[in-house]
């Protein structure tokens, strides 16, 4: 970190003739804190070195304007136009990112990669990268929301939970405030780690992570509760979804009764071990259901559901519709 002194401009050997330019493209619905987060890095690495290192251009489908996740409208600099080949694209994804995957977007991505364009993708926006095979043997990160849907439609690319992923040309992030341990990542790699945690200081940015980190908080931290038993078990449990394991077995993994391991999960979560496996599931099959094109047949498998009728019935005790009409709805709702 640098001392009060020096933090307003960092001295670099070595300073680009011309700025590196990146490209965002905003799809709808596109997620503001991923964008913004990595918007202000470029600016803030220019205003500490003092020099304009990074230019950039902000653009979509319509060359005119869209509007993110919250509803705020951004204008757009221009239509999704030829680019030099040293250009970054930062793709921006968000909510639905399936529906504004459009065919136009794929073509144009495609074209720009054959010329040897960098690509990034924001948020969900890896799922754009993958659908035009810009991902395919390479190593990429999505939403963890995303995850269980990406990981079935795109068997080719080598899926991770890290905060964000560099392979190659190819850059990724979880999303949220990732887009800001990229970005330091790619200052750092370009100027120097000093300018980098200037950057950060001026962000008041202070755990920074690398790829090396994951996306999701630990299981003590997500059910509130910390015993060391009790999440081995769930932690075995979201691991094994599509062959559920059963609790007797659970229990015996970490040297417990099945009594015992009924009574831990009635006494810190208020159900039992049976219970709280099926909601997983059954979140996983949502989440399926919702992103991706697999039949409910297939969905229900996935989900370590012997038959589809066993599925439709657990699936309506717990969210009060069945698949094919939440499906459904889903689409209507996208339609819109």
């Amino acid at each position: 970190m640098l001392p009060p002194a020096q933090r307003q401009i960092v001295e670099l050997d070595e300073v680009p003739d011309k700025p590196r330019r990146f490209v965002f493209v905003l799809l709808e619905n596109f997620t503001l804190l991923s964008f913004a987060a990595a918007l202000d890095c470029l600016r803030l690495a220019n205003r500490m070195s003092g020099r304009k290192l990074y230019s950039w251009q902000i653009v979509g489908e319509n060359g005119d304007s869209v509007a993110c996740s919250t509803g705020t409208v951004f204008n757009l600099d221009a239509g999704l136009e030829e680019l030099h080949r040293d250009d970054t694209v930062v793709v921006c994804g968000g909510a639905d990112v399936q529906k504004a995957t459009t065919k136009r977007l794929l073509s144009w991505m495609r074209r720009e990669a054959r010329k040897g364009v960098a690509f990034a993708g924001l948020c969900t926006a890896a799922h754009a990268l993958a659908k035009a095979g810009l991902l395919d043997g390479k190593r990429a990160t999505i939403h963890w929301e995303n995850q269980d849907s990406f990981a079935e439609e795109f068997e080719e690319v080598i899926l991770t939970k890290s905060v964000f992923t560099i392979d190659g040309s190819r850059l990724t992030t979880a999303g949220g405030t990732s887009s800001i341990d990229l970005f330091l990542q790619v200052i750092a790699n370009d100027h120097g780690e000093e300018l980098a945690s200037a950057v950060a200081d001026q962000q008041i940015y202070s755990s920074i992570r690398t790829d090396q980190d994951t996306q999701r908080l630990s299981v003590p931290t997500r059910i509130g509760v910390r015993h060391p038993k009790l999440s081995q078990v769930i932690q075995q449990m979201e691991s094994n979804i599509e062959e559920p394991i059963s609790p007797a077995i659970l229990a015996r993994d970490v040297g417990m009764s099945t009594r015992q391991l009924e009574r831990l999960f009635r006494r810190y979560l208020n159900r039992s071990p049976k219970r709280y496996y099926m909601e997983l599931r059954l979140q996983k099959a949502r989440n399926l259901l919702m992103q991706t094109d697999m039949s409910v047949i297939n969905v229900a498998l996935a989900c370590g559901f012997a038959s589809p009728s066993h599925f439709s019935k657990c699936y309506r005790a717990h969210y009060d519709t069945t698949p094919y009409r939440e499906r459904g709805a889903h689409a209507a709702r996208l339609s819109v």
